[in-house]
């Protein structure tokens, strides 16, 4: 593994608690990654989510597109969301890291954080954008504002357009690993931990294709029913941390433990929410054929390697949860329009192309998915420096 191009951390002079800021790498003097906020979060796991950035930039290269491929970063703050101090934590760190975000760090929401929540403490620290460091790489910087501003005002049956983009891609790969496999959408079920940005996407949509959600997990625990759960319902029952209100439960829907969605009977796992939670102790609780990451880095290395000796496939986050980041990018060169549904038809294409090249390349290399990923980002990455270099 490679050296990142910088790694720092930072301690709050308040608080004495401590942010993390990792560039991997950069394309044409930018770097792109969102900003994390959890309890635990170090620099280790900072770095390697910085590194996940730079494989997803280079599978989604597309030399015929307008979007440029930009270098992989990260940024993680060590600190409960819910705390009191996060706020005034988080526009503290923002400040102090103001002229890496001016001059090469393009971030966003992450773990932890939601985007509108990101752009007004970026406001207090005396930020233009988030994304103002990939400015200068526009044809037409007012236009690619312009529609950016209007695609995230876009919201679909009360939703934020920002928001579903990510789950469609999730869903999207789900789809294409049950298509390859000749699997029909209404025999599969689902359970899903997390419920905020990217599950509570991920569910709408895998329901809507046929699928049934049979577990949800929060914070307060799990929710199941064999029989399906109201997605839609859980949805609207949500606080803006993805807890969904018990009082929202129909007669048949049980509360369980919070690990309980790992051992649901269900073909399709999608850990949504924290890193590392599928470790070599628990993945022997797992009966379903594949695992999703929509989360970054749920499931460790050790696990992934027993669950394939057991046959359970495991999708990895440098594909499956790359709709969002690349999103972001396609609307603002001008790839797509502030509209929803050209947003969806090009984040299925995109995503169903790429979940098919590296599924097939892993059949054809022998290898997991992840390492057939990798491999394709790895074949990528000196042919997007030769064309864009790395500083200018």
């Amino acid at each position: 593994m490679t050296t990142p191009l910088l790694s720092l951390t930072w301690t709050d002079d308040v608080t004495g608690r401590q942010g993390f800021l990792v560039i991997d790498r950069l394309v044409r003097g930018v770097a792109s990654g969102g900003l994390r906020m959890r309890p635990g979060c170090t620099l280790d796991e900072v770095a390697d989510l910085a590194r996940g950035m730079s494989f997803k930039e280079a599978l989604h290269y597309d030399p015929e597109a307008r979007y440029v491929p930009l270098g992989g970063a990260k940024g993680g703050i060590d600190c409960d969301p819910r705390d009191p101090e996060a706020y005034g934590l988080l526009v503290r760190y923002l400040r102090t890291m103001r002229p890496y975000v001016e001059s090469f760090w393009t971030t966003g929401e992450d773990l932890g954080l939601t985007q509108d929540v990101v752009d007004r403490a970026a406001a207090e620290a005396g930020l233009v954008s988030t994304v103002q460091a990939v400015y200068p790489l526009l044809d037409d910087e007012a236009g690619g504002r312009r529609r950016l501003a209007e695609a995230f005002a876009v919201e679909v049956d009360g939703i934020g357009l920002d928001e579903l983009v990510g789950g469609c891609g999730v869903a999207e790969s789900v789809l294409t690993a049950l298509d390859r496999a000749g699997v029909p959408y209404w025999r599969t079920r689902v359970a899903v931990q997390g419920l905020g940005t990217m599950g509570g996407a991920t569910a709408r949509f895998l329901t809507r294709a046929g699928l049934t959600v049979v577990a949800v997990a929060d914070i307060k625990g799990t929710i199941a029913n064999p029989a399906g759960l109201d997605v839609e319902a859980l949805l609207a029952a949500r606080d803006a941390y993805g807890t969904v209100d018990r009082s929202a439960l129909r007669p048949g829907d049980r509360e369980l433990p919070g690990d309980a969605w790992l051992s649901a009977e269900a073909e399709v796992l999608v850990p949504a929410a924290v890193s590392y939670v599928l470790d070599g102790a628990n993945q022997g609780r797992v009966t379903a054929r594949w695992i999703a990451e929509a989360a970054n880095m749920p499931v460790r290395p050790d696990a992934e390697e027993l669950l394939a000796a057991r046959g359970i496939t495991v999708l990895p986050d440098v594909v499956v949860n790359s709709a969002t980041n690349a999103w972001w990018w396609w609307t603002l060169f001008g790839d797509v329009g502030p509209d929803a549904d050209e947003a969806f038809a090009h984040t299925r294409r995109s995503m169903r192309a790429l979940t098919d090249l590296v599924l097939a390349r892993a059949e054809a290399d022998g290898t997991a998915p992840r390492t057939a990923a990798h491999a394709i980002a790895a074949d990528r990455l000196p042919v997007i420096t030769e064309r864009f270099g790395r500083y200018g």
